[in-house]
């Protein structure tokens, strides 16, 4: 089967890669951008028949020149939460998206994508991740909504009978090293922590939230990318699945994790929120797995203290997964 894997040089499209390879699996097209950054660096060691950038792939896809597909795993998109050109995000992670589903659907092709947890906004419905839900969600910035807007079309279209989405909760771990600012706190406090024996979190501005104790749902790649490949074993089993643990932990817990992988004291220094950030910040985020479940997905999760401790393994050499 050939697969096509859009941002397949990016953080969680390389690690499946990986994770294809493992299987056996290597007939893979990598979509995606190399710009200036590392990004180039997730692909070296991974196994793949051809590498093409992500426009001239949706003109050979909409050209009717790559009708051998066996599968597109679309998670080539603009992840920065943080973007603010509008148009860009627009046409970026909304009308490539449905372009890519458009052909997919009607070359009978199955597309699978990433959403986003950003979706959610600030959880005021909770995080079920049911059609009904979907249609009322109000994302809390401009990335969330771009990816907001692919959703709701699907299922206002009666869509996701027919293809299936992953709604990625804080996804950290090796192959993102890349991202810059968008790196997972675990990655960005490394240097820091080992240098200057301390980590800085965002104190709280809301009162039932003690500064640290800010929760959100982390998810380990490794843990991902299982989840993930569960639905490409099961190309028939559709729909929108939140990719997260259910279980929501602290910053503080995440700060305590990282000290403990290194045998260190914890010290924390509570810092400013940036004002552009203050009305934009999720408080909580905790995914629903039910669904998941129910699509027959069992495997024991890593915990957040055994992930890190295994992730700190790799940022100590800054090596691949």
């Amino acid at each position: 089967m050939r697969i096509v894997v859009t941002g397949g040089a990016g953080f969680i499209g390389s690690c499946l890669v990986g994770r294809l390879n493992a299987a056996g699996l290597t007939d893979i097209i990598v979509v995606d951008s190399l710009d200036e950054s590392a990004k180039w660096k997730n692909l070296v060691g991974k196994v793949f028949e051809d590498y093409m950038d992500k426009a001239s792939f949706l003109e050979l896809l909409e050209d009717g020149k790559l009708d051998d597909l066996g599968m597109v795993v679309h998670f080539g998109a603009c992840t920065s939460t943080t973007e603010t050109d509008a148009a860009y995000l627009m046409e970026n992670n909304y009308m490539y998206t449905k372009r890519c589903a458009s052909w997919c659907l009607g070359a009978g092709v199955p597309f699978l994508y990433a959403s986003s947890a950003a979706t959610y906004g600030a959880g005021e419905l909770g995080y079920s991740d049911s059609d009904e839900t979907t249609l009322k969600l109000k994302p809390l910035n401009m990335y969330g909504y771009s990816k907001q807007l692919f959703d709701v079309w699907l299922v206002k279209n009666r869509l996701t009978s027919k293809v299936t989405g992953f709604k990625f909760f804080n996804v950290y771990g090796p192959n993102e090293y890349h991202k810059g600012d968008m790196r997972s706190l675990v990655a960005k406090s490394f240097e820091t922590v080992l240098n200057e024996k301390k980590m800085r979190l965002f104190k709280s501005y809301r009162p039932e939230y003690a500064d640290g104790e800010q929760r959100r749902d982390f998810v380990y790649v490794k843990d991902a990318v299982e989840m993930v490949y569960h639905f490409i074993e099961h190309p028939d089993t559709k729909g929108i699945y939140n990719i997260g643990t259910g279980n929501a932990r602290s910053w503080n817990d995440l700060a305590l994790a990282l000290f403990k992988a290194l045998d260190m004291e914890p010290r924390i220094e509570y810092m400013e929120m940036p004002d552009e950030l203050k009305d934009k910040y999720q408080y909580f985020t905790q995914a629903d797995l039910a669904k998941l479940k129910a699509a027959g997905y069992t495997k024991p999760l890593f915990t957040l203290e055994d992930a890190i401790k295994d992730y700190a393994e790799y940022l100590k050499t800054h090596s691949y997964l």
